[in-house]
């Protein structure tokens, strides 16, 4: 039986506008965060495939630890969320990426690959616990028709910090490997002082989110009348096929960023060298930095089905135009899919958790169990290339894209009958 919370009951409408952009402030601060630590990985899978001399399948299981703990830990999370409210949630979640980023520390001295997955999954869960906290706080803080347009702001300094990352990572982390590259303890000591200054980071922005006085929100609030178990949620049938369409999103997203190098290197499409087509990777995800600025100003005026339905159907297209054609179109087509993508994330989000009321952290739970797309997808992509070509593959992302189309127009739709308790 969950326990009544003892907090008292804030509307987001009745906040001053101090008070509500000071918090809108605080939780933008953890987006930028962990789209920084999130991007990361990307720096971190070449190298620690260079260190222990790992083949791809192994040095996938990097992607397969962080993307798994979405899935096994959200669950607990929206537990965590429900019981402790928004703001502790955050708290925590922030402690538990500091520990998971101090614990590469020992993966590095003793040289441990399988330590090296432990750090990533447990950095992976705190980062859940704040995607769980942080993205229904954001959204409940205002007006409930503008969620999205707040939302897709608090995304850009997601986008913001993925589209730093690589650089800063490959700088503090690739160069630094460079300097001995026979000795693997070397290498593998790069990674120590840049995730211990992030582990630091971590804990220094928990201690000010808790000395921070947050509103405690009403959607957080919940007691045994209105208790619901996670399985019973997922009844509700617009957050289950929400649930689904995160889940395509962000596979769709990830494939096209984890095979954009070698897309780019194609002799049909561009004929780089992966030195030169690693630079076009920015601006694939500096797309979605920019489009989410312009989103949080579009969403003023328009709804946010419509919104998604016209950039689904425009990705759609773009996925298509990357399978059939060539050259500079092709390769303009697959990169501006990132601008277009950037809404999706905190459209499905905001449209998911539509209404649920006090059932929000659990639904918030499961979308973000969602995300586990980003591990999967990518393998059925990558299938799709080994057997007919990596252009072809296009057509993986273009089916995700047309789901969420569907999604867009029809299932978000919330009924009264799925809502009624």
């Amino acid at each position: 039986m969950t326990p009544v919370s003892t907090s008292v009951k804030i509307k987001a409408e009745s906040l001053s506008p101090q008070m509500r952009w000071l918090a809108i402030c605080a939780v933008t601060a953890l987006f930028f965060m962990w789209g920084f630590l999130t991007c990361l990985n990307d720096i971190l899978l070449p190298h620690l495939k260079a260190v222990f001399s790992l083949n791809y399948f192994k040095a996938s299981l990097i992607q397969f630890c962080f993307f798994g703990a979405y899935f096994i830990m959200s669950v607990p999370a929206g537990m965590l969320v429900a019981r402790w409210g928004y703001q502790r949630g955050m708290v925590a979640g922030l402690m538990t990426t500091g520990v998971g980023a101090w614990l590469f520390y020992p993966a590095a001295t003793f040289l441990s690959y399988p330590l090296f997955l432990g750090a990533l999954f447990v950095l992976a869960t705190g980062i859940t616990v704040l995607q769980v906290s942080a993205n229904p706080y954001i959204s409940a803080l205002g007006n409930p028709a503008t969620a999205s347009s707040r939302l897709n702001l608090a995304q850009a300094f997601n986008s913001l910090g993925t589209t730093v990352a690589p650089r800063i990572g490959g700088w503090l982390i690739l160069s630094a490997a460079t300097v001995a590259t026979a000795d693997k303890f070397a290498q593998a000591s790069s990674v120590r002082m840049p995730y211990l200054g992030l582990g630091l980071i971590a804990f220094l922005m928990a201690g000010i989110m808790a000395l921070l006085h947050l509103p405690v929100l009403e959607a957080v609030e919940e007691d045994e009348k209105h208790h619901h178990s996670v399985f019973e949620v997922l009844k509700v049938r617009h957050l289950a096929l929400a649930v689904v369409a995160i889940f395509l999103y962000v596979g769709a997203e990830v494939s096209i960023g984890s095979y954009l190098i070698n897309y780019l290197g194609l002799p049909a499409i561009a004929g780089m060298v992966p030195s030169v087509a690693a630079l076009y990777v920015s601006y694939y995800w500096g797309g979605a930095m920019v489009g989410r600025l312009v989103g949080a100003l579009v969403l003023q005026a328009l709804r946010p089905q419509v919104v998604l339905g016209f950039n689904a159907t425009v990705t759609t297209v773009l996925c298509i135009s990357g399978w059939l054609l060539s050259g500079q179109v092709a390769l303009v087509a697959v990169l501006a899919i990132g601008f277009f993508n950037s809404i999706m994330f905190p459209n499905i989000f905001t449209l998911g958790i539509a209404r649920l009321g006090h059932r929000t952290s659990q639904g918030a739970s499961l979308l973000i169990m969602g995300i586990v797309g980003g591990a999967l997808v990518p393998i059925l992509m990558g299938l799709a290339a080994d057997r007919f070509g990596l252009q072809y593959a296009m057509i993986v992302p273009a089916v995700c894209y047309l789901y969420i189309i569907y999604y867009a127009f029809y299932g978000s739709l919330p009924t009264d009958r799925d809502l009624s308790d």
